[in-house]
């Protein structure tokens, strides 16, 4: 029972290590390049899966008329836009900057679309998922219109225009995003029974979600090893993925706080779909900034671990006090 509860209070701690743990094993083992292609394609397989179905049981506890827009995600829509803009117009300025690596990772993390688990975690921490599951769809179809108009300008590459990377992304976001919410709407009112089950089964997006972060770090953990780079540049990486890390949930917090939505807000713009970073670095970008995902998945995940460990804490406390 102990241990039980352990893996439940320390459960995103727990998933990263065993991300990292699972790689490692597999690294040093003396398997055939064809097991480790196998590996590799399960991961690439099972992680959007994950993806997919958590996000559709998030879909499932939100009615669709509290989708809606709220006047805190202009802010945060504002902020990312703008601190992307101007990163890629400073590369465009100045191409042959030592930097370029560490800006490339700072605008994915800063324009990165939140995470689909936002909404777990927000429901997990006694907040308003609906809220931040409205603002996940708007950062998304603007990320879809935003990187294909400047992505281009500041790392170029012959035949990556508008409409081709937005192609690129709409099909990237479109199959993750939208159908599980209109798959969502359909088992709402056609299979009310269905709807019912998984809305009564506790914890199970955010489960789901463990499952899907140990792959991500594991992930991030053979970017890293396999990384020819300079221990400067891939320093450099992490240190402005944290940096935007910190920023970003506490302007968001602090945004929030004047709409009486601190946490949701700190979710909404702190918590990123590291994925897509990941993605999106290898497609538009270079290898190597396809790490600021991984590292950023490590700090977001820190951050979100301290904060269901201080509610554990809250809830424990008012538990005793009642009791």
């Amino acid at each position: 029972m102990k241990l039980l509860q352990f893996l439940k209070n320390w459960t995103l701690p727990v998933s990263m290590v065993s991300g990292a743990l699972a790689y490692l094993v597999c690294h040093m083992l003396p398997l055939t390049y064809e097991v480790k292609s196998d590996i590799l394609y399960a991961t690439e397989v099972l992680q959007p899966i994950l993806l997919f179905l958590m996000l559709f049981v998030a879909f499932c506890k939100i009615k669709p008329t509290d989708l809606k827009p709220h006047r805190w995600h202009l802010w945060l829509l504002l902020t990312q836009c703008l601190l992307f803009a101007a990163a890629a117009i400073g590369l465009w300025a100045f191409p042959d900057t030592s930097y370029r690596l560490t800006v490339e990772g700072f605008m994915l993390a800063i324009i990165c679309p939140t995470a689909t688990a936002c909404a777990v975690v927000t429901q997990k921490l006694g907040g308003d998922s609906a809220a931040t599951t409205s603002y996940t769809i708007i950062i998304n179809l603007v990320v879809a219109l935003l990187c294909p108009l400047l992505l281009p300008l500041a790392h170029p590459q012959a035949g990556m225009t508008f409409l081709p990377a937005f192609m690129v992304i709409i099909n990237k976001v479109f199959p993750l995003l939208i159908v599980p919410l209109f798959l969502a709407w359909f088992v709402r009112y056609l299979m009310p029974g269905l709807h019912k089950r998984i809305v009564n089964t506790k914890d199970l997006a955010f489960y789901m979600w463990a499952v899907s972060l140990a792959i991500a770090i594991a992930v991030t953990c053979k970017a890293l090893v396999h990384s020819h780079e300079s221990m400067w540049n891939v320093g450099g990486i992490a240190v402005v993925t944290l940096a935007a890390c910190l920023f970003q949930f506490g302007f968001g917090k602090w945004i929030g706080r004047h709409y009486g939505v601190r946490m949701e807000a700190g979710q909404a713009l702190g918590q990123k779909n590291t994925v897509f970073i990941i993605w999106l670095g290898y497609t538009f970008l270079s290898p190597i900034t396809a790490t600021a995902g991984g590292f950023y998945s490590i700090w977001h995940n820190i951050v979100n671990s301290y904060q269901l460990y201080k509610k554990q804490q809250y809830l424990s406390q008012l538990k005793n006090i009642t009791s």
